[in-house]
């Protein structure tokens, strides 16, 4: 099962491309991206991902704005030639590699379209390795890399168009792959003593010279059992973006969170993030929630478009919520990015706070699966 990528002295095994290293039915490798106004007028999701083991790909497009969230999916057997990223109206078009990319969703029976360009502001920062494990089996084992940037084009939606200027439409690029768990639960595994647990935080702030990057993964006790921090220089002019990493990032040593939540939720209507550089530099990032956005509108915990879903050889779907009528407290809606003001100082940026949280968390009095803050 040959692809245009054998061409390339790029084999790590000696299968074909095609052939994923892994016989986990839960490996992936997805695009994500987000964009969103600097004064938190909307915000838009993008996803797609291969599921090679499923012979599944599918993606999202969604847009939150005047209260009203629009989401588009799409699913479709997996094409025989993985560097291909098409699923019916949607497509992915790499113009020159961890650099500059066009997100294309052509007129469909959704009424949800976008043509948008992807121009970097700062170069690649990989992540650490994500793994982890529910009893002896591995649950999570990924690779990420992230990259700032801004957006230029148009998204159409409900008979409206709405422009996408590069000098106010900031965003971030998010490539991971790796295992992680995919489509429908596995059947016939032994129920987990264990109830189901997740805490999860991811920052990545714009500023007008740089972009800052906090992530950070815990157990129910608070335990920090992955975390991520860095500091990137940004660039006005995309010749002057180094092509891969930039020798200039700046990893940090530690990062710290608190958190404001509103009650009867799990969302956070504030938040403090310290971050903490080389010779214990501290610089405490104040957030301001501006907008919220449910991240079901590109299939994250969806009940009908999860991710790696049977859906047929090729299904097209669309939908739309008032975000003030949705349960704050249902599972499809926890998972969710906010776009927030960020102060440092007299500085002032402006970036997305993500946040899940599934069962206990010690520090901030969570001790069931889904009960609110209050």
């Amino acid at each position: 099962m040959l692809s245009r990528l054998d061409d390339y002295p790029i084999h790590q095994t000696p299968e074909p491309l095609a052939h994923h290293a892994s016989s986990d039915r839960n490996a992936y490798d997805r695009y994500w991206f987000n964009g969103y106004a600097d004064d938190g007028e909307f915000y838009f999701g993008i996803g797609a991902a291969l599921y090679p083991n499923l012979g599944i790909m599918d993606c999202g497009f969604s847009i939150v704005r005047d209260g009203v969230q629009h989401a588009f999916h799409a699913s479709r057997r997996a094409p025989r030639e993985p560097s291909l990223v098409e699923v019916g109206p949607f497509r992915i078009d790499v113009t020159e590699p961890m650099r500059r990319l066009r997100v294309v969703l052509d007129d469909n029976e959704t009424g949800i379209a976008c043509d948008l360009a992807w121009t970097p502001r700062t170069a690649n920062v990989q992540e650490g390795r994500q793994t982890t494990r529910r009893g002896h089996r591995v649950l999570m084992d990924a690779t990420r890399f992230d990259q700032f940037g801004r957006w230029e084009g148009e998204v159409r939606y409900d008979g409206r168009t709405l422009r996408i200027e590069p000098a106010r439409v900031y965003g971030t690029k998010d490539r991971s792959w790796g295992i992680r768990p995919v489509g429908m639960p596995d059947p016939g595994a032994a129920p987990s003593y264990e109830l189901p647990q997740i805490f999860f935080l991811w920052a990545p702030i714009h500023w007008r010279d740089r972009c800052s990057l906090v992530g950070v993964f815990e157990d129910g006790d608070g335990r920090m059992w992955h975390w991520d921090g860095a500091v990137l220089p940004a660039y006005d002019r995309l010749e002057d973006v180094p092509a891969l990493e930039d020798p200039a990032t700046r990893h940090l040593v530690r990062v710290e969170h608190r958190l404001d939540y509103l009650p009867g939720t799990r969302r956070a209507r504030a938040a403090e993030l310290t971050l903490v550089e080389v010779g214990d530099v501290q610089s405490i990032v104040r957030l301001e929630p501006l907008l919220c956005f449910r991240m079901k509108g590109i299939g994250y915990t969806h009940p009908e478009w999860g991710h790696g879903m049977w859906k047929g050889e090729l299904a097209i779907g669309g939908e739309a919520w008032r975000s003030d009528d949705l349960d704050p407290m249902t599972l499809d809606n926890q998972h969710i990015q906010q776009v927030v003001r960020a102060r440092l100082g007299d500085e002032q940026g402006i970036g997305v706070l993500e946040q899940i949280s599934f069962g206990p968390h010690a520090r901030y009095g969570f001790t069931e699966f889904l009960d609110p803050a209050r």
